[in-house]
């Protein structure tokens, strides 16, 4: 049976020779730097997704409201649902179609244009109050689509929801007035 000093040696010894291996210290410190990496990697994938669809939504309102401005949209007697019908056509895989609430306001300057918060203080959008009023010829026509982005990586302190339950309220606005399409000049303002 070995005595209690083998013993401590062969510890002593042990413990040396763990200190001067180099095997798997690599491993141990990807281990360290690994969550934070990865954590950092997903949270500026899911800040390019959001920018992203942030831009796709503002294309999307620019396209839909030259239907409104051109006064397409107003000689085709368009509803609310056949213009949201022409808005999903544009929608691409990013967004839900059903997802998306527009709201579209007309104005007689652009002085008098009032733009309500869709979030009230709890952090809930109030899509509810959505509009369809394109307007005709030559008047002030305000275009407002909203999408209720999912987040994800939302930890590490960077969150940028703005509604309850982790979501992103992603806006797009455009503010025109209406060509003179039933052959009248606009009067200048």
């Amino acid at each position: 049976m070995p005595s209690a000093a083998t013993c401590a040696v062969s510890h002593r010894q042990l413990l040396r020779r763990f200190r001067r291996s180099r095997r798997g210290s690599a491993a141990l410190e990807f281990a360290l730097v690994a969550p934070v990496f990865f954590a950092l990697l997903f949270a500026t994938i899911e800040a390019g997704t959001m920018f992203l669809a942030g831009q796709l939504l503002e294309t999307i309102t620019q396209d839909s409201a030259r239907m409104i401005q051109t006064g397409q949209a107003q000689t085709a007697s368009y509803t609310q649902s056949q213009f949201a019908s022409y808005v999903c056509s544009q929608v691409p895989a990013l967004f839900t179609c059903g997802g998306i609430s527009i709201d579209v306001e007309s104005y007689p300057s652009f002085s008098s244009i009032v733009i309500n918060n869709p979030i009230d203080s709890s952090g809930n959008f109030q899509g509810g109050n959505m509009q369809y009023n394109p307007g005709g010829a030559c008047d002030i026509v305000v275009v407002r689509l909203f999408y209720q982005w999912p987040l994800f990586v939302t930890g590490l302190g960077w969150n940028p929801s703005n509604l309850a339950g982790n979501k992103r309220l992603l806006t797009a606005t455009a503010a025109f007035r209406n060509e003179p399409y039933s052959g009248s000049a606009c009067a200048t303002i």
